[in-house]
């Protein structure tokens, strides 16, 4: 156990976050905590990998909702709560991605910022930086 915790780990938590950053299931932060009390990596190299592939899964949803934007453009929307649901995002902007890491409502906000064509970059680093904090503060409590 020892060695495949050695040897796998941090692609094994790479590989997890990303899954648990799309619209699939997944338990990252179980991994970490698993990996982190396992004390077999260094804690940094245990968040930057955590925090890469949670990064890289919600710009693939920023990249799903890029793509369906094509076939469903936004000024297509015919209901009201719909039609309120884009004017909100777009009054908050790219910095409502800090919070893409909540369980139910992240996944979908990562996918509405592609959809509703906000800046990759920007869209990316804020991503990031919610995702990280939020590895960092489970970190800090283990």
């Amino acid at each position: 156990m020892d060695e495949l915790v050695e040897n796998y780990g941090l692609w094994g938590l790479f590989v997890s976050a990303f899954l648990s950053s799309t619209l699939l299931p997944g338990g990252s932060e179980a991994m970490l905590a698993a990996l982190a009390l396992h004390e077999h990596h260094d804690k940094v190299a245990i968040l930057l990998a955590a925090s890469a592939g949670n990064t890289l899964g919600g710009a693939s949803s920023w990249l799903i909702g890029f793509l369906l934007a094509k076939k469903w453009p936004a000024t297509k929307l015919k209901k009201k709560e719909h039609q309120r649901a884009v004017i909100w995002l777009h009054q908050y902007g790219s910095p409502i991605l800090l919070l893409s890491w909540l369980p139910v409502v992240g996944d979908p906000l990562c996918v509405a910022a592609g959809w509703l064509r906000m800046n990759f970059w920007l869209s990316l680093l804020m991503i990031a930086a919610g995702k990280t904090i939020r590895y960092a503060i489970i970190l800090l409590i283990i």
